[in-house]
Parts: C-alpha cells; structure tokens; sequence
C-alpha cells in the first residue's frame, strides 16, 4: 500500500460489519418465524458462498446468483416490480 493510498479496511469495515450482522439478524428473525424455506431466502443463502471467495468479481457473482436468467416473457405479471430473486416456479 501506498502511503497515499487510502486505507480501504479503515473507510469499510464498519459498514460491512453493520450489514453482516443486519443478514445475521434477519436470518434469526425468518427462523425464529417459520419463514426460512422461502425462494428468495435460498437465492440469498446460495450467494453467501461468494463471499469466503478469494477472486475478483464476487460482486458480480453475488448479483448473477440474484438476478433471474429466464429470457421467456412470463404470460401476465403478478406484481410490477423485481421479486429479487430467480423465482423457482419458472
């Protein structure tokens, strides 16, 4: 590292900490209500992987695991909006 170069644990570390302990959190909360067997929860629980990963572009993989691939239009829309996450039903 560069002296001039900013120190990137210093800027992030906090941040990341908060939204790692907000997942943990969120998590207890669907267990502890019955909720954890969700599509979306799955989706979430198949992208953590990506984080123990020690190549470049987990961010990227992070958001491909999120993101639904179906090039199929579906025949009418249940929401307007993203679900964010692939359903499992298409």
């Amino acid at each position: 590292m560069a002296d001039n170069d900013p120190n990137l644990v210093d800027l992030g570390f906090l941040d990341a900490r908060i939204k790692l302990i907000d997942i943990a959190a969120f998590l207890d909360r669907l267990d502890r209500h019955g909720q954890a067997d969700d599509y979306r929860v799955d989706a979430l629980r198949k992208a953590f992987s990506e984080l123990n990963s020690q190549e470049a572009g987990r961010a990227a993989r992070v958001l491909d695991a999120l993101s639904d691939h179906t090039e199929e239009p579906i025949e009418a829309a249940v929401i307007q909006g993203a679900f964010g996450a692939p359903l499992k039903t298409r």
